[in-house]
């Protein structure tokens, strides 16, 4: 009798152990994934629990992280970071190779009287918040609006003789963007040394061959580079968000603008651009280039020698701080300025900002600021260019009133500065503005100036603008649709990101 053969298996058979054991390796997989992915989670929000500066940030992250990983843990590391690696220890190695400076360049300033000694409670407050000192002998001129700002910086640019110090969060290919450039390159090409800062992420559409022309004509042009180091490739939240320019360690400029043509007002989408500079002289001008040498050292790892000889402006006996802020910072130094002038207001506290969305704190220091008979007005542009942050805006409205704070939509074209007038005592002119990102992520600069004339302006500035505005009320909300107001208790969630 023939052996026995079993039949031949059936491809059927042979495809369905296959998808079966593909099955059990899938299954496998996703399980394995599933575990790293809240493993992940749960030690990220250990990390989040330490790291993250406010309470409720703290819960909604690790309540994410540990619910949502997937979604979660990128986002954190791209989001939630709160504190800036290694710029801490870059400004510590800075001052150390600056210090033999800082020690003549200090005893000059009280010898030849720069100083502004005061016993008031709010200089030594103030000065304590920036780590710099009030000077005198300062004098200041209010640039309304993009023409005023570049004609006078460019016109500034052909008269430096040593060096010049740039530095914008925007530089866009632009008319205005080669202007600027040109004008730097006639300098440079003079011999003048010329020190160029960008925001990598605020210039990403900038061309590398403009950059290129830059650099082959003599220009040290460099990014910010938030990323650079081993530790902070994920460092993608933060943003330099500062415009300066210096020259020769004499004049001084600082304010909204960036460096594009919208901010002459050239834009079909957003017309006429509202914004703010200032340009200013005298010992405050060394403060300012303090604060772009932080930045200089941590994108390009060198201290250039520049002039540390304070002079005198030619006009003017104005008092004036310079207050640098940023993530590097020990404490919340820019939530703490505002806050500090909210609380020191007495009769008047005038605002102006493109973006407000402020925290709690911040928001309970304008309620009780209004509630003691401060006139609080909160300036905001019509038209948003952000529409996360134009929606939550309109959250604070119904707060607002019932404090009696007044916030006005600005209607003469898109509104993009950053002042503040308190009392007839301070005003300031920067680059912050009234939002968590500002608050707490952006490296910003604000000018602050004591001085009766100067302030008399920024008040006037502050009156032609409500002048060209509309008053709100809670019904400017309530009044709304449905699907508009549920849009902006939506959006008013995601104000630690906006």
């Amino acid at each position: 009798m023939d052996e026995f053969e079993p039949p031949p298996r059936s491809r059927f058979a042979v495809s369905k152990k296959w998808f079966a054991r593909a099955g059990k390796n899938r299954r496998a997989l996703v399980t394995g994934f599933v575990v790293l992915a809240h493993a992940l989670g749960a030690l990220t929000s250990v990390k989040a629990l330490f790291e993250t500066r406010t309470p409720q940030g703290t819960i909604a992250w690790i309540i994410s992280l540990n619910t949502m990983p997937y979604v979660a843990v990128p986002a954190y590391w791209v989001f939630g970071q709160s504190s800036f690696n290694g710029y801490v220890s870059a400004r510590q190695a800075e001052f150390a190779n600056l210090d033999p400076v800082i020690k003549q360049t200090y005893p000059k300033l009280i010898e030849d009287g720069f100083l502004l000694h005061s016993d008031e409670a709010d200089f030594t407050t103030e000065e304590r918040i920036a780590r710099l000192p009030y000077t005198r002998f300062n004098d200041a001129e209010l640039l309304i609006d993009g023409e005023a700002t570049f004609g006078s910086i460019i016109e500034s640019i052909a008269e430096a003789e040593d060096y010049i110090l740039v530095q914008f969060y925007i530089i866009r290919n632009d008319s205005l963007g080669n202007r600027l450039r040109e004008a730097l390159l006639e300098r440079a090409a003079a011999g003048v040394r010329v020190y160029f800062i960008y925001d990598e992420i605020g210039s990403y559409q900038l061309p590398a061959s403009w950059l290129n022309e830059c650099r082959k004509s003599g220009i040290d042009i460099r990014p910010f580079n938030t990323r650079q180091g081993h530790t902070n490739r994920f460092q993608l939240n933060f943003r330099n968000h500062r415009k300066v320019v210096v020259i020769d360690g004499k004049t001084g400029f600082v304010g909204g603008h960036n460096v594009g043509d919208e901010y002459l007002g050239l834009s079909e989408e957003f017309g006429h651009w509202r914004d703010t500079h200032v340009k200013f002289t005298g010992p405050v001008v060394l403060a300012t280039q303090v604060a772009f040498i932080e930045d200089w050292n941590w994108a390009a790892n060198e201290i250039p020698e520049l002039n540390w000889t304070a002079q005198k402006s030619e006009e003017g006996d104005m008092a004036a701080l310079c207050l640098p802020t940023g993530p590097s910072d020990e404490q919340e130094s820019c939530t703490l300025f505002f806050l500090h002038f909210i609380n020191s207001a007495r009769e008047r506290l005038w605002i102006a900002s493109p973006y407000f969305v402020p925290d709690e704190q911040i928001l309970s220091a304008l309620q009780l600021a209004a509630l003691r008979g401060v006139d609080v007005r909160i300036l905001l542009p019509e038209d948003p260019d952000h529409l996360l942050v134009y929606l939550s805006s309109f959250s604070y409205l119904p707060t607002a009133e019932k404090a009696g704070i007044k916030i006005y939509r600005y209607g003469g074209g898109f509104l993009h500065e950053k002042a503040m007038l308190v009392d007839d005592r301070y005003s300031t002119i920067g680059t912050a503005n009234f939002d968590n990102r500002s608050f707490r992520l952006n490296f910003e600069i604000t000018m602050i100036f004591d001085d009766e004339e100067f302030n008399g302006e920024v008040e006037q500035m502050f009156l032609d603008d409500f002048e060209a505005s509309r008053l709100l009320d809670a019904n400017d909300l309530t009044e709304k649709s449905f699907p508009f107001r549920f849009a902006v208790k939506c959006s008013r969630l995601l104000d630690p990101i906006q």
